[in-house]
């Protein structure tokens, strides 16, 4: 497929990697339909697809809201005339104890996080089987495969997610030009920790190391080329992946302690909902603003030391259940 002669359609794209991946397509020549809440988001990334080269139309939508997703998607291929690739990107977070976040919250995050990529998948996979070929991309993260302590509902969010790919991929298994892609970064330089509710009393910051969103959307652009059902970023997440299989407690307690002693060390921030129940105000951009990409040596070595521990305990683990 020429990109230039793609027609894209990106569910959250007001921010982040949404934002990323739309710029890098429009760079291609694609043309967009854009979806997210904040109006004031879309608009700016729209006038940056634009400036990019692309043609991109913003489109206000309520991702949560099934039958607006469903009229959304019939309102983008009706400006687009067909739709190539639809990527599911919409996300939320909620930082915290499980038993300190209030359940309605941990509800918001379950709903946004995977309801509303089972709404998009809902509303397109209509037109992909009417058209006989089409890609839904399905944002997922690591955290599909590592569990997340602070971040219970999260997890059980993308866990969901991964799941559900999985599921609708055999469904489609007859049908080969159409494509469900899974993407499982590790953490990106995005603003969601800025969007994302926190109950620790700590300030969020990124570790050292977090990938540039422009890496992800490059994936995503690539996915257009070549679909792939599973598509890992982040020099760990392989690693992690296999030490999770491994010793699937290991990590995540690991994580807990690291979690706790953080909590108790970080600088302080007063609780927020962030954006969980209304779209941030103006244009929030691609990157957190933290600056903290380069990942010094040792710190992934760390990483992947923990990781590669895991593994080597379930190697071990399961050698003991054979005797």
């Amino acid at each position: 497929m020429k990109l230039s002669d793609t027609h894209v359609v990106i569910m959250g794209a007001s921010s982040g990697i949404g934002a990323a991946t739309a710029i890098a397509f429009a760079r291609q020549g694609a043309q967009l339909v854009l979806g997210a809440r904040g109006k004031e988001g879309l608009e700016d990334v729209a006038r940056r697809c634009r400036q990019a080269g692309g043609q991109a139309e913003a489109l206000v939508v309520d991702a949560t809201d099934a039958d607006a997703v469903a009229a959304f998607a019939r309102r983008a291929r009706s400006i687009l005339g067909r739709i190539d690739l639809w990527y599911s990107n919409v996300g939320s977070g909620v930082i915290g104890k499980y038993a300190e976040v209030p359940m309605v919250d941990h509800r918001r995050v379950v709903e946004t996080n995977l309801l509303t990529h089972m709404n998009d998948a809902h509303a397109v996979m209509p037109i992909f089987l009417e058209q006989d070929h089409g890609i839904w991309v399905n944002m997922i993260s690591a955290g599909g495969f590592v569990a997340a302590p602070y971040a219970a509902a999260y997890s059980a969010s993308k866990y969901g997610l991964r799941g559900f790919s999985e599921a609708l991929r055999a469904e489609l298994g007859k049908r080969p030009r159409i494509h469900v892609c899974d993407v499982y970064p590790t953490f990106v330089d995005s603003p969601g920790f800025s969007h994302a509710a926190n109950y620790t009393g700590a300030k969020l910051s990124y570790p050292p190391g977090a990938v540039r969103p422009e890496k992800v959307a490059d994936a995503i652009v690539e996915l257009a080329r070549h679909p792939r059902d599973t598509t890992a970023l982040g020099a760990p997440a392989g690693l992690l992946r296999l030490g999770n299989f491994a010793a699937p407690n290991l990590l995540a307690s690991g994580m807990n302690r690291f979690l706790d002693a953080w909590a108790r060390k970080a600088d302080r921030a007063p609780e927020t909902r962030g954006a969980l129940y209304e779209p941030p105000r103006g244009a929030s951009g691609i990157h957190s603003g933290q600056r903290r990409l380069e990942q010094p040596q040792h710190n992934k070595a760390l990483v992947v030391g923990v990781a590669a521990l895991a593994a080597a305990v379930g190697v071990q683990l399961w050698r003991q259940r054979v005797k």
